[in-house]
């Protein structure tokens, strides 16, 4: 049996941010949630609030030796705008 690691990654909404690391090889699971923030257990709705501090976030179990985490993080920059504190492309507002 291989080996898996995991990596978080926010940026964007966490709907678009699934589905370009779910289709390549080596990725085991690709899973939508938020990291961050103060709220335990927060809901969408209050997420979107902006008062909870979260973001929107993926969590990719992935096999290195299929493809190794610069492969990700490669994949991750195309995903998202680091120079845009407001959210990413059309996605807006504190929780991107």
């Amino acid at each position: 049996m291989s080996r898996t690691e995991k990596a978080t990654f926010a940026g964007g909404c966490f709907w678009c941010m699934v589905q370009p690391f779910d289709q390549q090889p080596g990725i085991v699971e690709v899973v939508s949630g938020y990291t961050g923030g103060r709220t335990e257990n927060p809901t969408y709705r209050e997420v979107c609030s902006g008062k909870t501090g979260h973001a929107e976030a993926v969590q990719i179990t992935f096999d290195p030796d299929v493809f190794p985490y610069e492969k990700l993080l490669e994949l991750y920059w195309q995903q998202i705008d680091p120079t845009d504190r407001k959210g990413q492309f059309h996605d807006r507002g504190s929780q991107y």
